[in-house]
């Protein structure tokens, strides 16, 4: 296998190196408000060792750009997937499932990409992380960071949930604490990592952030026993997820091992819609302040977005609109009708799934995406029992 940088939107191919970041030439095109451009995915060419699609002889490990002697020693991935009989029976889906994202090391899904960023900067020789964060990526960072001798640096909210700022210095990293959101964070991890160097994890920026989550959908593909499911419901925020789970897709297709695409859905809260709007108009809007009970999914401009954008036209993807009172009801079904405590961002996956039932054929294989635990917002999780209890 070998691997390269392809720009999103020009084709060009760098090297893939620790200081390319962005296209040359379609970063110069940067627009205030709009999403990054100029974003680069991994190209991976080559053959997985696998003579007719069925063998097993790929791992996971096989489809990535670093070599699995630099990955650090913590279990990230090989999550469950659920099989969860009374949802099931509710909702008439008798394929459904649940990919349990809970599980990984540090309680989310973001470990998927942090583990690829450590395992490279291990491999090149780099010792800082940097990154902004409104949570999740943060304290996932730190905690494979921990595993792996690395120093992170964290940028994050001063309005972060509280579980998520403890989880981060317990792994022993720098936390710096900005008043203001989640973009102004963001704006002082880049200032830093201009003027004093070291390795940005920020999602979207970092072209290993895609590449490392697309590890779900190989899971997914090899736990229903080398099958494609009919549908996908992903919580989308910046995007970078939902980018990811094509990648993984897309690289199946691409070596001859899966033979079509899911219906891929993105779920969106109502308060951070950027990327429905796009889908529905076929371009970005003027930035609007996000609200939303999900913090993991609440931005204002999405770093991924044209990445997101451009696959869910090509592939025919579908986008749902959730609020946060759907959002708060599906964490608290999902939680007391499987044993699955989500949280908010999470539970807009499920939230999305009952939305769109009725279009829904009965005998379709479908997943619902759970990329984070609920004890990481357990403020928001207290709204959704209220809430539960005056229904």
């Amino acid at each position: 296998m070998r691997f390269t940088y392809r720009c999103i939107q020009c084709g060009r191919e760098y090297p893939v190196s620790a200081d390319r970041l962005v296209c040359e030439e379609c970063s110069r095109g940067q627009r205030p408000g709009m999403p990054p451009a100029g974003m680069l995915e991994v190209r991976l060419i080559g053959d997985p060792g696998a003579p007719d699609g069925r063998g097993d002889t790929w791992g996971v490990h096989d489809l990535l750009p670093v070599e699995k002697k630099w990955f650090p020693p913590i279990p990230v991935g090989n999550t469950p997937l659920w099989e969860p009989e009374r949802l099931r029976k509710t909702m008439g889906l008798p394929q459904l499932f649940l990919k349990d994202d809970t599980a990984n090391p540090t309680g989310s899904l973001k470990d998927r990409a942090s583990y690829l960023v450590a395992a490279f900067a291990r491999r090149e020789g780099i010792d800082r992380i940097v990154l902004s964060s409104t949570g999740n990526a943060g304290s996932s960072m730190c905690g494979i960071g921990a595993a792996a001798g690395l120093h992170v640096r964290l940028y994050l909210p001063a309005a972060a949930p509280p579980a998520k700022i403890v989880q981060s210095l317990q792994y022993g990293a720098e936390v710096i604490k900005v008043d203001g959101t989640y973009d102004d964070a963001h704006a002082e991890s880049v200032r830093y990592l201009a003027e004093h160097g070291g390795l940005s994890r920020n999602t979207g920026h970092n072209p290993l952030t895609v590449e490392g989550k697309k590890t779900v959908s190989l899971e997914i593909f090899r736990q229903l026993g080398h099958r494609v499911p009919d549908y996908i419901f992903v919580p989308v925020g910046d995007g970078v997820i939902l980018s990811g789970v094509y990648k993984g897709f897309e690289d199946l297709i691409a070596l001859g091992l899966a033979d079509r695409m899911p219906t891929v859905v993105a779920v969106q809260a109502e308060g951070s819609s950027a990327i429905a709007r796009a889908f529905k108009t076929g371009e970005f809007d003027a930035p609007r302040p996000a609200n939303t009970v999900a913090d993991s999914i609440s931005v204002d401009v999405p770093a991924g977005g044209y990445f997101a954008l451009g696959r869910l036209q090509r592939h025919n993807g579908k986008a749902v609109v959730v609020s946060d009172e759907d959002i708060l009801q599906a964490q608290y079904e999902l939680a007391s009708m499987s044993g699955l405590f989500a949280e908010p961002a999470a539970s807009a996956a499920w939230a999305g799934c009952r939305a769109m039932n009725r279009e829904i054929d009965r005998d379709a294989t479908v997943v619902v995406l759970v990329t984070g635990s609920g004890l990481k917002d357990i403020d928001a999780a207290r709204k959704g029992v209220m809430l539960h209890e005056h229904h």
